[in-house]
């Protein structure tokens, strides 16, 4: 689903969609300037291997997401800390963003539940 940015109002624009066990359920709003918010909900599950066996397993996923999509190049007069997605060519995609967001869970540290309890029982 690609969005065109310049078409985001202050009205939210609502999205939900699908890609494997994962629901990806939000909206766009304008914000300020070139900035547009994506405020969303992940939740379903993801199969990943273990970072302790390697075994693959189903790992939950229920998180809050909300980042500014910049309509080209991010600058900020002040030091404010902001999470910014650069879109250059005037288009959100959100299943790219959905995409990126299973990778970064993905690349976190997790661990199966049975290596979790081994890990428990030597303390």
């Amino acid at each position: 689903m690609k969005v065109t940015l310049r078409k985001v109002t202050k009205i939210p624009l609502d999205f939900d969609i699908n890609s494997n066990d994962i629901n990806f359920k939000g909206y766009l709003e304008y914000h300020t300037g070139k900035l547009i918010l994506l405020k969303a909900k992940l939740s379903g599950s993801v199969e990943k291997p273990c970072d302790i066996c390697g075994e693959e397993f189903q790992l939950p996923v229920d998180e809050e997401v909300s980042f500014f999509i910049s309509d080209g190049i991010y600058e900020s007069d002040d030091d404010t800390a902001l999470d910014v997605v650069e879109s250059f060519n005037g288009n959100a995609d959100i299943e790219e963003l959905l995409s990126s967001e299973i990778e970064l869970i993905k690349s976190d540290y997790h661990a199966c539940e049975r290596c979790k309890e081994k890990d428990e029982s030597k303390f």
